[in-house]
């Protein structure tokens, strides 16, 4: 399998709301839209973040038409403090607070106008010795 391109494809009531959260606090640049779709780029990101609009007659399989829900969108960054604060100060709802887990997984959770959930994590030193390696 030659794989050419990724993306992830989110399903939301208001896609311009989503798509415009992506972009002014994730640094996304929209590349296409039309009705009830917006592709959105970013040159780090490695895929496309697409938002579709729930309800859409086009979706298939119908079954799979409903809400984003259950999920987490990651991305790895260098300066995990940096980013809480900026995010935070822009007035982002944040719904984990940053936290650091034993493996190194130092992390926080915030969520944009649809309640998709994002997670910006740094990798940092475990601090419990059965991580270490």
């Amino acid at each position: 399998m030659n794989v050419t391109a990724t993306a992830i494809s989110l399903n939301v009531a208001d896609v311009a709301a989503s798509a415009a959260w992506a972009q002014r606090h994730l640094g996304f640049t929209e590349a296409m839209a039309a009705d009830g779709f917006c592709s959105l780029e970013h040159p780090e990101a490695g895929f496309n973040l697409i938002y579709l609009r729930t309800g859409l007659a086009s979706f298939k399989p119908a079954s799979a038409a409903g809400p984003a829900d259950g999920l987490l969108v990651v991305f790895t960054v260098d300066d995990i403090d940096a980013e809480y604060a900026r995010l935070r100060d822009a007035g982002v709802e944040i719904v984990t607070p940053i936290e650091t887990e034993p493996w190194g997984e130092r992390y926080f959770q915030m969520t944009d106008p649809n309640g998709v959930v994002f997670q910006l994590v740094q990798w940092v030193e475990p601090t419990d010795p059965q991580y270490a390696g």
